[in-house]
């Protein structure tokens, strides 16, 4: 039987609000968002002007409990205003999703210390970036980036790849190592010794600043260094929601652009089934095909976080057990849905511009960027070892791994153990 949060407890929580209220505040910045899309596609620039309209207006606080300021959002909430977000302009979803993580974080730490400091900063307008994968010599399972002491202060040392959000972000959150400890360390961004270039070089999802970050001699205060396996629990899950997200709204974008381009076509072919392009039923098939993708795109996104907001109000019941069980449905789920929604949002952005013809790769209407952004998003996480983890599930019910680490293969020797 699950035990649910103590009713004490309500207003110290996420527990939800009106969606369409909610979605109503941002819609008008999403639709001035979608404007510039292409535009910024076109000349990759990033999306400073945008994110910052929308943590102005409280965008970044939306799962700070209402007590605090924030709109009290519940995560199937968040992931649907973000699928919202991401047909606008997917690159800004991504851009936010380390921000929205430490958020997460902050909201679980809650259960056992106040944090109205963090909550204030976010309703504030304040974000933090993410800042965790290293490249080059580094071993599966090792960190390079090491907080040390330097006279009276502790500092930061480490650079950092995949950095998506921290050349927006006030804080960066940064994955590093303390007295031989894993541990997050919370820097300011704005300090000398924190370099954040602009060096992501991938064709899809160009504008969310996912580059190289250089921290040297950066420092940090006490308070903000914690263990990471304190760290909230679902979080790989919630990392993978968010690109569940944008890659819903990606395939809503998609369908929804190429029937405004279709409903405008005044060419038709000879052999085509109407006497207009609009009523071609064919095109009205192909288009209606994406649209229902999209729908389950979304639907699956929304569904999957559910589970994660279950696994959020399990950190205050006060049952490990029913904990433990929360937070592997969180992290099976969101795979489930990775594995569903990544050939779906490829397949559909691919085979909608059949409603166009040759019309569809005009560089003007640069609609290849969907096709390439949810090949990014896709790219991430890979697939076919959540695939497996699954069927592994399925078969012998092995649990589900929470967290994972990338870098060089181990040499023999390394992997011996006394």
């Amino acid at each position: 039987m699950t035990r649910h949060p103590d009713p004490a407890l309500q207003d110290e929580l996420s527990l939800g609000t009106d969606y369409d209220a909610l979605a109503e505040r941002f819609r008008p910045l999403f639709a001035q968002i979608a404007t510039t899309a292409v535009e910024r596609e076109n000349e990759r620039r990033l999306p400073r002007e945008e994110i910052r309209l929308l943590t102005d207006a409280g965008f970044g606080a939306v799962r700070v409990p209402r007590k605090y300021g924030g709109a009290g959002a519940s995560l199937p909430q968040l992931i649907e205003l973000l699928t919202e977000l991401a047909a606008a302009d997917s690159n800004i979803p991504q851009a936010l999703r380390g921000h929205f993580a430490y958020v997460e974080d902050r909201l679980n730490q809650h259960a056992v210390a106040d944090q109205s400091v963090w909550f204030t900063r976010f309703v504030s307008g304040e974000i933090a970036g993410n800042a965790w994968t290293e490249i080059g010599e580094v071993a599966v399972g090792e960190v390079n980036t090491k907080v040390t002491r330097r006279g009276d202060d502790l500092v930061v040392n480490g650079t950092k790849f995949y950095s998506t959000g921290s050349i927006f972000a006030d804080w960066l959150d940064v994955y590093a190592e303390y007295e031989g400890v894993p541990v997050i360390a919370i820097v300011r961004a704005d300090q000398p010794g924190v370099i954040v270039h602009d060096d992501w070089d991938g064709f899809g999802q160009r504008t969310t600043g996912s580059g190289t970050t250089i921290i040297d001699d950066a420092r940090v205060e006490p308070e903000d260094i914690t263990v990471f396996s304190e760290r909230f629990r679902y979080q790989t899950a919630f990392y993978q929601l968010v690109h569940l997200a944008t890659q819903a709204g990606i395939v809503e974008a998609a369908a929804r652009e190429v029937a405004a381009h279709a409903r405008s076509r005044t060419r038709v072919f000879s052999h085509g089934s109407a006497g207009t392009w609009a009523q071609d039923p064919l095109v009205q098939q192909t288009v209606g095909v994406a649209t229902a993708q999209g729908f389950a795109a979304r639907a699956v996104a929304v569904r999957t976080a559910e589970s994660a907001q279950a696994a959020y109000l399990a950190r205050f019941a006060g049952d490990a057990d029913a904990e433990e069980r929360a937070n592997q449905r969180a992290e099976l789920e969101s795979a489930e849905g990775q594995i569903v929604l990544t050939p779906l949002s490829l397949e559909a952005t691919s085979t909608v511009l059949n409603a166009l013809s040759a019309s569809a790769v005009s560089e003007t209407k640069r609609l290849d960027r969907f096709w390439r952004n949810a090949r990014a998003v896709s790219s991430h996480n890979p697939v076919i070892f959540k695939q497996r983890i699954v069927g592994d599930w399925a078969i012998n019910g092995t649990p589900v791994p929470y967290v994972w680490a990338i870098g060089q293969q181990r040499t023999p020797s390394s992997l011996i153990t006394d």
